[in-house]
């Protein structure tokens, strides 16, 4: 009996079924709390409005830690119920440290902590982990998990862009800095320093609170927000390719779901 029950909620809280009505229930009812919790994060940073309402905000809050704590409990106790977590101790600690389940637990601990630890200094900028709330959209959206698949698939592609750009990173701030330094030694007083004008060069950002005025860092400058407009454009056409890529797959298979085969030559008739 108790673990009819324990697969029950597993099944409700923790498998996408989009034909269990609890399960679908429980999914917008967890993610409407998802946006008011972190809107009310938001509110509470407004001392006009939050003073005002602080008792309404601090209980809604309350009430929404709590919820959040028993769907953490739930999903942690429930956990073995699935094939990979089936032993008592060591499957839920490995169901414990999923990404997912470290993002649930982040988003209840700004709650709890300064209950035990209340003298820590960073209790209160730990505070704005709560914010975190927000990636436990990822186990509920498809576009999120969408997002995730092309980012797996594209993994290599995105690593080797990515060090290509700290290469150019080091080298521009390294060069930027021999050609500044004597004329800027407050700008450009070292390579980390100069990293970041290197950061918003590249990014063809441009803050403009440190630039060369020296021909040759002007020179310099210029070769680094040409190259940086190809270099930092790379890794938004990789995405939009495995997006595409991705979006292709899936119109394959809800064609492949659509089509029966032929009992006779065993082609595909697609259904008009």
């Amino acid at each position: 009996m108790l673990y009819k029950i324990k697969r029950r909620i597993f099944q409700i809280i923790e498998l996408d079924n989009p034909g269990d009505t609890y399960s679908k229930t429980f999914k917008i009812c967890i993610i409407t709390l998802i946006f008011l919790s972190i809107l009310v994060v938001i509110i509470s940073t407004v001392e006009e409005i939050y003073q005002p309402y602080k008792t309404w905000l601090d209980n809604f809050e309350l009430i929404s830690v709590i919820i959040f704590t028993i769907e953490y409990i739930l999903r942690v106790w429930s956990s073995n119920v699935a094939p990979g977590y089936k032993h008592p101790i060591w499957g839920r600690i490995r169901f414990i440290i999923k990404p997912l389940a470290i993002i649930d637990l982040i988003a209840i601990l700004p709650f709890y902590l300064p209950l035990f630890w209340p003298n820590l200094i960073f209790t209160r900028s730990f505070r704005l982990f709560r914010i975190f709330r927000l990636f436990k959209i990822s186990r509920y959206s498809d576009t999120v998990k969408l997002f995730g698949k092309v980012i797996k698939s594209k993994q290599e592609e995105i690593v080797i862009t990515l060090f290509i750009a700290l290469v150019l990173l080091v080298t521009s701030a390294s060069l930027i800095y021999f050609a500044e330094h004597e004329a800027q030694p407050d700008d450009f007083p070292h390579i980390p320093a100069a990293m970041w004008w290197g950061i918003i060069t590249l990014t063809t950002v441009g803050y403009g609170d440190v630039y060369p005025i020296t021909p040759l860092g002007r020179f310099l400058g210029a070769i680094a927000a040409l190259v940086g407009v190809g270099i930092f454009a790379l890794p938004a056409g990789i995405v939009a390719s495995g997006f595409t890529e991705e979006i292709e797959k899936k119109r394959a298979s809800n064609q492949n779901k659509k089509s029966i085969i032929c009992p006779h030559c065993g082609q595909k008739i697609d259904e008009e």
